[in-house]
């Protein structure tokens, strides 16, 4: 099977633009339901920072540095690098007795609206606590100092990569068939979709060991903080609200949506295939709402689905809709 056909964007009562993708629900069984091809191959990119935590907790590297469920939140989270955010990570660095200059994620602007409008009044230069990874990295860092590697903590070979890869092939029940490097200069391993949909699902219906304990740990600290997984104005943040803490959702770049529901104990995942957020953010929301976790009248589902297109005069212009054959 190809991919399927699941956004679509109407103009003037014409179908203008087409988002084909693949989807799929999880439970710890397997696939339930699917839309295209469970066997793509993707990057999970940011939708995995889960599970390149799960290392984290289950060394004990989190407990014996102190850790919080907000460390936690942000260790998972793809942040916009408001002071809520920046502060907070600079904080756990410094508790490490480490600093900004430790990290190797990078510096790009801030997409948190008045932090980005402070650096740009003050003509003050961004820092890589701005990145909207810099939560990962600390987390990176705080699994290095526990293991003791070198400084490099990004490299694929480092110790802290290693373990990284190890949780990821054992919750996704794959060999990787290779890495891409992330935005964030760290590696992100492939899988299919279904491997990512079933690590999703592992979350979602934990063991009563080591790793389903970390496991439970980090999705309860994203369901109690979604405004440092992500933040205000941001879908992720915006639904887990709206969902009341009854899911932990993840977005990644290049179309990548993954939601983790532990009380139906279920999983989603959804990649779509020329990268469209717009889209992913829509296919997400109607598979939230086939599922039952969301109310289709959400004001959330309204802003990321189902509201008029309008132009800069406010003019209705266009729609999203769902295509046949996906969830409406």
């Amino acid at each position: 099977m190809r991919s399927a056909e699941l956004i679509e964007l109407w103009r003037g009562g014409q179908c203008e633009s087409l988002h084909c993708g693949h989807a799929l629900v999880c439970d710890d069984r397997g696939v339930v339901e699917a839309w295209g091809r469970p066997s793509q191959i993707i990057f999970p990119r940011s939708s995995c920072k889960m599970i390149q935590a799960l290392p984290l907790v289950e060394s004990g590297a989190a407990n014996a540095a102190g850790l919080t469920d907000r460390h936690l939140a942000l260790a998972c989270g793809s942040h916009s690098g408001a002071r809520l955010h920046v502060d907070a990570v600079g904080q756990w660095l410094a508790a490490l007795g480490l600093g900004e200059p430790d990290l190797r994620c990078g510096v790009h602007m801030p997409m948190d609206r008045n932090e980005h409008r402070r650096l740009t009044c003050t003509n003050e230069t961004p820092c890589q606590l701005h990145n909207n990874c810099s939560g990962k990295h600390a987390g990176f860092l705080t699994l290095n100092r526990h293991l003791g590697g070198q400084a490099d903590y990004v490299d694929p070979a480092h110790p802290v990569q290693r373990a990284v890869r190890s949780a990821f092939e054992d919750v996704t029940e794959e060999d990787s068939r290779g890495y891409g490097i992330d935005g964030c200069s760290a590696p992100n391993w492939s899988c299919t979709l279904e491997g990512l949909g079933r690590a999703m699902a592992a979350f979602a219906n934990p063991r009563q060991d080591r790793r389903g304990r970390a496991m439970r740990r980090l999705v309860d600290a994203m369901r109690a903080q979604p405004e440092l997984v992500a933040g205000e104005d941001r879908s992720c943040t915006l639904l887990m609200r709206a969902m009341n803490g009854r899911a932990a959702v993840k977005t990644g770049a290049e179309g990548l949506f993954v939601a983790i529901l532990p009380d139906q104990g279920l999983a989603i995942a959804l990649k779509i295939c020329d990268g469209a957020t717009r889209a992913a953010e829509a296919a997400i929301a109607a598979l939230l709402v086939h599922v039952g976790v969301l109310d289709r009248g959400d004001p959330v589902v309204s802003r990321l689905l189902s509201d008029p297109i309008r132009n800069w005069r406010g003019i209705a212009t266009g729609e999203m809709r769902t295509s046949t054959g996906f969830p409406r």
